[in-house]
C-alpha cells in the first residue's frame, strides 16, 4: 500500500472520530481543568462561598461587587508563591485578579465545603 493511501485512511479514520466525539459532547459542559491552577480555581468555585466580616463591609460600603468577586474567583490567576496550600486543616490561595483595570488580590481559606474570602487587597 502507498504511503498516500496510508494518509488518506488515517485522516479519514481521525476525521470520523472527530466527528463521532462532537456528537457525543455537543450541549455537554465538558473542561478541560488539567493545570493545578485551574483545578484549584475549579475547586473552589463548586463550594459556598462565605465572606469574612472585611469583606461583607466593603460590599455594604460599595468598595467591590460580589460579582466582581466571582469573576476573579473564576478568571483569575493563583500566586502559588504568596500561598500556603499544605496549611491544615484548609489552604489558603492568594487569587490574582482585575477590576476596572486595577489589580486585586483576594485571600481565599479553601476548607473541605466551604470556601470563604478573607481579605481583599489593592497593592
Amino acid at each position: 500500500m502507498k504511503l498516500l493511501h496510508r494518509v488518506g485512511y488515517y485522516l479519514g479514520g481521525f476525521a470520523l472520530g472527530l466527528i463521532v466525539l462532537a456528537f457525543f459532547l455537543n450541549g455537554k459542559k465538558v473542561s478541560c481543568d488539567y493545570g493545578p491552577e485551574a483545578r484549584v480555581l475549579k475547586n473552589i468555585n463548586l463550594k459556598q462561598i462565605q465572606y469574612s466580616e472585611i469583606i461583607e463591609s466593603a460590599i455594604s460600603n460599595k468598595k467591590i461587587d460580589s460579582v466582581a468577586i466571582r469573576d476573579i474567583l473564576k478568571h483569575g490567576d493563583i500566586d502559588f508563591s504568596k500561598s500556603d496550600t499544605r496549611k491544615k486543616p484548609c489552604g489558603i490561595y492568594v487569587v490574582e485578579g482585575n477590576i476596572n483595570k486595577t489589580e486585586v488580590l483576594l485571600t481565599v481559606e479553601n476548607c473541605d465545603s466551604i470556601a470563604t474570602i478573607q481579605t481583599i487587597d489593592w497593592p
